[in-house]
């Protein structure tokens, strides 16, 4: 007798569990109707939060791309000064 019992039993249970899940698939929907401004509105502010950091980062490579081409040049000038120096110093004086 007890099997029929618990059959009665898991049921109910059964009946229960599966209207607390449509209960919460429609809540869930609910939800989803009611926030689409909202996410819209979250999507444009990072964009936009996006390309003004994807801005500025482009303008901070150029900066420091045209510092380091400037050091560079000052290192190459500076090296090809040395090295005349260093040829005028090393080549025999010519006598007549």
């Amino acid at each position: 007798m007890g099997k029929q019992h618990n059959k009665i039993i898991k049921r109910s249970r059964r009946k229960e569990y599966l209207k607390r899940k449509k209960d919460q698939v429609k809540a869930t929907i609910a939800l989803k109707k009611s926030t689409p401004a909202k996410k819209t509105a979250k999507k444009a502010a990072k964009k936009s939060a996006v390309k003004k950091t994807a801005v500025k980062k482009t303008a901070a490579k150029k900066t420091a791309v045209k510092k380091t081409a400037a050091k560079k040049a000052v290192k190459k000038t500076a090296a090809k000064k040395t090295a005349k120096k260093a040829a005028k110093k090393a080549a025999p004086k010519k006598e007549d």
